[in-house]
């Protein structure tokens, strides 16, 4: 085990949560390999775990992003395991949601923590699959749903 890489393999997660904050696509593009097992069903059980093309992915993800006000994905506690080219990841996170910035009746927050399995590409590292597990909720879920028909307009 490389307790030098742990750093680096928590720091792709930091970049990932920025990445969606920013609403960077090219940036978090680039945290995945060509192929990702993700897995939100704990998030919404009609999104079952599955194999998707990284493009896919994000692009999946920027139409419901794109259409909220802003985010905030607090990422803590990473308990890392690291192989040769290969690494695991345990990662609190606290991530909130805003539909409407001036109503707090439109924002969604969920905790819990992901589960991610990443490997070293080009000396960097990707991620080849992301389990989020939701351990708690607070706010109107439809936030999302509403984030999704606005960015469709």
């Amino acid at each position: 085990m490389d307790t030098d890489e742990k750093p680096a393999v928590a720091e792709t997660l930091y970049r990932y949560a920025a990445a969606v904050d920013r609403r960077d696509w090219t940036l978090y593009r680039s945290l995945f390999a060509d192929a990702v097992h993700v897995d939100f069903s704990s998030f919404d059980p009609g999104l079952r775990p599955q194999e998707v093309d990284a493009n896919d992915w994000v692009a999946g993800v920027a139409s419901v992003f794109g259409g909220l006000a802003s985010t905030q994905h607090s990422m803590s506690n990473p308990r890392v395991t690291v192989g040769d080219d290969e690494a695991q990841i345990t990662m609190h996170v606290r991530a909130h949601h805003v539909f409407d910035a001036d109503d707090p009746d439109s924002w969604y927050t969920v905790g819990g923590f992901y589960d991610d399995t990443l490997v070293r590409s080009a000396g960097e590292w990707v991620l080849t699959g992301v389990r989020l597990t939701v351990t708690w909720r607070a706010g109107d879920p439809r936030v999302m749903e509403l984030a999704r028909r606005r960015r469709q307009r």
